[in-house]
């Protein structure tokens, strides 16, 4: 089910980034604790109440030197293009700006929900500065301070009104979703043209042509799959910046509807920073993954070309060794053939079951193989292991503590599940929970 979208809009120094801040918490500008994945300031995830969604702070998009309000304007529309809801924010210190008129009359256009927001409300005796923000036309302005934290729940609550329903039954559940994500101009559209044998999407050579999310359903020897592409030419008159940050958000929505997703890589230009980041929101969200290196064809090889590239992947995506590597060219076709056939796989293993029983058997042995660590003389006791969920695969471990579940003991247990069972291309999660 994808999580609904929320892009906090307004002139620069209104608060944007503070507030974003304070409804992501902890999770912005910080290095994921897994090696090689790391989080955009542009986007994250919060939390309010029984509600899981995804923000945008448009003050971290780049436009580069654009004039001031055409800044602004591209990075309304970006918002209005993403969003489900908007956080329209506004300085209550400074009252109503020819610039707040302006980010108002481009939200009119937009016919998407739009929340209010007078930031920088400190205490009560300001309130009485918000009554000319109904002047903007979007209803009942929200009070709130970045600084202090004050007005946001009300502001929240406002914003939870407003998100989609979405009832999770667009395709019959036996139909396999898989989406291609990457960098602008790795190849995504022309792979998915190359895997439906005609022409459904848009190709270009120019980065960025892309822009909505298209499903293509299709059926390959009797079964039936959707590939979710982010691809479409741009409305005229769209501005996008060229930073590949955006390449991020367009990502993010296909990645939630599939069950395999397709990292697709550019043999000619190599591993990026980006890649790996794209990459590691497919890795959280707990999907298959595919490592797929796109224009294989155009790049001189030699006996020890593949393994050395291969080397270089594994090396780049630690956190991802589970994923399997294809390597293929979407123009010439060569090697396509090979796609789906791991598609298969993959998805049979996101959502394979393992009987508790078997699973214990193999544990058990493992931990009589390599006994379970000690810790300020205290020693990990396992009692069983059962799955509780599939996609992604989910393990909870009984022991006597949970803290002396080390990560690496953790690691070594999830490495005999994946010797025994498989699991090829899907993550594992696993947790320690203690025996009552």
């Amino acid at each position: 089910m994808p999580k609904p979208v929320v892009a906090i809009v307004g002139r620069p120094n209104v608060g944007k980034s503070t507030i974003f801040n304070r409804i992501v918490g902890e999770r912005v500008s910080i290095v994921e604790d897994v090696p090689g994945v790391t989080r955009d300031r542009i986007y994250s995830s919060g939390e309010w109440l029984t509600y899981d969604f995804n923000i945008i702070d448009t003050g971290g998009i780049d436009i580069g030197d654009e004039p001031f309000l055409e800044q602004i304007r591209q990075q309304a529309e970006i918002a209005i293009d993403e969003a489900d809801v908007i956080i329209f924010m506004t300085n209550g210190r400074e009252g109503v700006t020819s610039a707040d008129e302006e980010v108002a009359k481009i939200l009119y256009k937009s016919k998407k929900p739009v929340v209010l927001a007078v930031n920088k409300v400190d205490n009560p005796e300001m309130r009485s500065q918000i009554y000319d923000f109904y002047s903007l036309g979007f209803g009942d302005p929200y009070p709130i301070s970045g600084s202090h934290g004050l007005g946001l729940g009300d502001l929240l609550d406002e914003v939870a009104k407003h998100f989609p329903q979405f009832d999770g039954s667009d395709y019959d559940e036996g139909v396999i979703k898989f989406s291609l994500i990457g960098r602008p101009n790795v190849g995504k559209s022309s792979l998915v043209n190359a895997l439906l044998g005609e022409d459904r999407v848009i190709v270009s050579d120019i980065e960025g042509t892309t822009r909505d999310a298209i499903d293509s359903p299709y059926k390959f020897d009797g079964k039936e799959y959707v590939i979710i592409d982010t691809a479409g030419m741009r409305k005229k008159g769209k501005v996008y910046e060229s930073t590949e940050k955006y390449s991020v958000l367009r990502a993010l929505r296909a990645i939630e509807r599939s069950d395999v997703v397709l990292v697709v890589l550019n043999a000619e230009e190599g591993i990026r920073e980006q890649d790996k980041k794209i990459a590691g929101y497919a890795h959280e969200a707990g999907r298959g993954i595919i490592i797929v290196v796109n224009k294989w064809d155009a790049i001189e090889k030699d006996e020890k070309t593949m393994k050395e590239f291969e080397e270089s992947i594994r090396a780049h995506f630690l956190f991802m060794d589970y994923a399997p590597i294809v390597y293929l060219s979407a123009l010439t076709k060569k090697r396509i053939h090979t796609v789906m056939p791991i598609i298969d796989q993959v998805s049979e293993s996101h959502a394979l079951r393992v009987q508790t029983n078997t699973l214990n058997e193999v544990l058990m042995d493992a931990i009589a193989m390599n006994p379970t660590p000690t810790h300020n003389g205290a020693r990990l006791k396992v009692y069983y292991t059962t799955q509780v969920a599939v996609k992604p695969p989910t393990f909870v471990v009984f022991v006597n503590d949970p803290e002396l579940l080390h990560f690496s003991y953790q690691r070594f247990l999830e490495n005999r599940i994946r010797d025994a069972f498989g699991f090829e291309g899907s993550p594992i999660r696993m947790f320690g929970r203690q025996r009552k």
